[in-house]
């Protein structure tokens, strides 16, 4: 029988280190991913790891989980092969290399630059082998060990219960396979014998099968697989899959087994804080846990293969879930880099055919951010003939970058599309997501859309109660979500919606809102210690469970104004406030929001809610005579602790933003449209191309944009659009602009 041994420790020699004992998994980025300043060690690393003693007569493997991003692998200094991709399961026979005792495997992993993806993007590579490295030994006669990384037994269910099962043993001729499908209690519910071909099939009839449903009944059946010879069992595999159909409608959206399932969901990065994606089980299990709170019912796994681990808990939660390849933002024109695409796409479909939990095959992320071009689209088709051509039950889909036209032939290559709209975050407004689908629908009325990214950086130390684009905090991105959400509700032609993203994770070339290293658009910071208040308008919208919720405990000082209105988010139809222990009002919820207006009195307020038997949290606010300028993100990079200098603090308080005049928070496109304007805005430009630098090339590379780019240029605020610029244009300078632009009337 198969014998499985965890690796958990190895000897790891990192070019310019000494050589130190780490335990497995391990990456050597857990700290320098994630600290900012794209500087992270991109290079070679080597494991040495011993072996145990092989067994006479057994056949003896070596499997490696995931190693990032290429591994060559040594037995006893005897070359096995090179894996050539970061996310899948690929296997090596050591047999022929093993000897009686004294084994030792030594793999050697870059994440360097080189012909495989991803290439650049906007998260941390980390290098090593931050997976599960497995010992393996099995009889002569096994299920192939060698067939893609998988197990070799694959099985095509219909929701009807007739049920294929194609295997693939070796060196078992004389056998016979003896498949056997039990329900999840354990009750065998259909059996097949069959040669051991080295391909072979049986056909098994379930009668009245229970159907795999999602969140509210995710029922698996089990097959176990093995090679027998007599009354000699030589190996056995045992895989779960479930019985489902789903379908799309271009109008009505996603269905599973007959019935209208919209999906709203997530994205999910594996990575964590401290450990990169070295993570363990109870990570994952945690994760999957805080997504089911929130009241997603559909994952997007970004932007490459995750852990089996994570299928399986998928699997039996009940997510439905889109997987993709990590071919991503940079296309490569070599004959290399796109036999990686296609080698990453086997190896995605094939280790995960039996996953009832996944219904969507991903080919690309933002691919177009480079150029179009016909080697490119070429590519796109052989990927997704490939995934329908291995797996003919799924459907393909894509993300496309936002600045991807509508008419774009990119749009008819797969199945199903979907676009990454940052609307409101990057450009424009978060109200113009909404035409923008319309408008695409009523373009292509026969093709099924989803939105596949759309989020808002959310940073826990800022704060406002005149909440805008870019300002970075919580309650803008409540704000953004909010108004999300009522788009997509009014919108049931999606077929999925998938908000980037769950958690915050690293991204090292990263320097945003005062915090380095990272993407904040997650709606659970990177530990997963705090949940933003944005978590809550997700949960009041899609968690069914009675649920009330008081925002804003984190902004603590509370001046005059709107600082004194209490925001609660809730699915219960209305809500009653209460403040040091007296009920001040009741409210009935729209949209799953309240707000209670100029509730907050001076000095403490003990807050809290109740809708009934439910009760919500409690959050105390102080009342202040003025604003608390620590709140405020500074408008350039001066710093997180910017509000202890008196003069950065008068130069914020400086910037003044006139009703009937123009300021650097309106759209370069409205400026533009202004003759006075669009001539100060020419000015800028050209005065920040000359100061050199990152943000002055950034300046000087606009007149070189495709005219989709622009649009979307013009569609961002100017404030916006001087932050990219960075240090090319310093605080004085955008005081300086704002105030000119203060002169010109609209």
């Amino acid at each position: 029988m198969r014998n499985v041994k965890l690796m958990t420790q190895a000897r790891f020699f990192k070019q310019g280190e000494a050589l130190s004992v780490v335990a497995l998994p391990h990456t050597w980025n857990a700290l320098d991913g994630q600290d900012g300043g794209a500087d992270y060690w991109r290079g070679i690393g080597t494991y040495e790891i011993d072996l145990p003693n092989p067994t006479k007569g057994k056949k003896q493997y070596i499997e490696l989980q995931g190693a990032n991003h290429v591994a060559t692998v040594y037995c006893n200094g005897r070359e096995l092969g090179t894996h050539k991709g970061g996310f899948s399961t690929f296997r090596f026979e050591l047999t022929p290399a093993m000897k009686p005792e004294g084994n030792v495997l030594t793999v050697v992993v870059t994440n360097g630059v080189c012909d495989v993806y991803p290439q650049n993007a906007d998260f941390t590579f980390y290098g090593g082998l931050y997976r599960d490295v497995n010992f393996i030994e099995v009889n002569d006669a096994h299920f192939d060990l060698l067939l893609d990384g998988t197990n070799a037994v694959f099985v095509t269910p219909h929701n009807v219960g007739k049920t294929r099962v194609d295997l693939f043993p070796v060196n078992a001729e004389g056998c016979e396979l003896k498949v056997t499908l039990k329900d999840a209690e354990g009750n065998v519910v259909g059996t097949a014998t069959t040669a051991a071909v080295d391909h072979a099939h049986v056909l098994i009839d379930v009668k009245n099968p229970h159907l795999w449903n999602g969140l509210v009944d995710p029922y698996l059946y089990t097959c176990e697989a093995s090679i027998v010879n007599g009354e000699e069992v030589l190996d056995t595999v045992s895989v779960n899959y479930g019985y489902r159909s789903f379908r799309v409608d271009a109008e009505t959206g996603f269905y599973l087994n007959g019935k209208s399932l919209p999906l709203h969901g997530v994205a999910r990065h594996q990575d964590r804080l401290d450990k990169g994606w070295a993570i363990s089980k109870a990570d994952h299990e945690e994760d999957i846990a805080l997504i089911k709170e929130l009241g997603a019912n559909t994952i997007r796994l970004a932007h490459y293969q995750h852990d089996q681990y994570f299928y399986d808990l998928c699997d039996k939660t009940g997510f439905v879930l889109w997987a993709e390849i990590p071919f991503i933002s940079q296309f490569i024109p070599t004959r290399e880099a796109y036999n990686n695409t296609i080698s990453q796409m086997t190896e995605l479909v094939a280790q995960n055919y039996n996953h009832p939990a996944i219904c969507f095959w991903g080919i690309s992320n933002e691919i177009l951010i480079g150029a179009d071009r016909e080697d490119l689209r070429q590519n796109l088709r052989d990927l997704n003939e490939l995934a329908k051509s291995m797996d003919p039950s799924r459907l393909t889909t894509m993300a496309q970058v936002s600045m991807t036209p509508m008419d774009s032939e990119h749009n008819y290559i797969t199945d199903v599309v979907s676009y990454n709209h940052y609307f409101g975050w990057y450009g424009g407004d978060v109200e113009d997501n909404g035409p923008w689908l319309d408008k695409f629908h009523a373009m292509h009325p026969d093709k099924c859309l989803g939105v596949s990214e759309y989020g808002a950086e959310n940073i826990l130390s800022w704060h406002t109660a005149e909440p805008e684009n870019h300002d970075y905090t919580e309650e803008y991105a409540n704000h953004y979500h909010q108004e999300m959400l009522k788009t997509f509700a009014a919108r049931p032609y999606l077929w999925a919606t998938h908000q980037w993203n769950c958690f915050d994770f690293a991204a090292d070339a990263r320097n945003e809102g005062g915090v380095q290293g990272r993407n904040n658009k997650g709606l659970i910071t990177y530990d997963r210690k705090e949940k933003k208040d944005a978590f809550y308008v997700y949960k009041a919208w899609w968690n069914p469970e009675p649920m009330v919720f008081v925002s804003g405990g984190r902004f603590v000082n509370r001046g005059p104004d709107a600082e004194r209105n209490v925001i609660v988010y809730t699915n219960c139809d209305e809500v009653t406030l209460v403040i040091n222990g007296s009920d001040v009002a009741t409210k009935k919820a729209v949209d799953h929001m309240i707000t209670f207006e100029n509730v907050v009195v001076d000095g403490e307020n003990v807050i809290t809610a109740y809708a009934g038997d439910v009760k919500a949290n409690t959050i105390t606010l102080n009342g202040v005579a003025e604003h608390d300028y620590s709140y405020d993100l500074p408008e350039g990079n001066e710093g997180a602790n910017w509000f202890d200098d008196p003069e950065l603090v008068a130069l914020k308080k400086a910037f003044k933003y006139p009703k009937g005049y123009f300021s650097i928070k309106d759209k370069m496109g409205d400026l533009m449209a202004n003759a006075e304007a669009a001539a100060l805005m020419g000015k800028m430009m050209a005065a920040a191309a000359g100061s050199g630098g990152a943000g002055g090339a950034m300046m000087s590379s606009m007149g070189e944009m495709s005219e989709e780019m622009m649009g979307f240029m013009r569609m961002m605020r100017l404030s916006d659009a001087l932050k990219m610029a960075g240090d090319a244009v310093p605080l004085q300078l955008k005081l300086q602009i704002n105030q000119a632009l203060n002169q010109i009337k609209k």
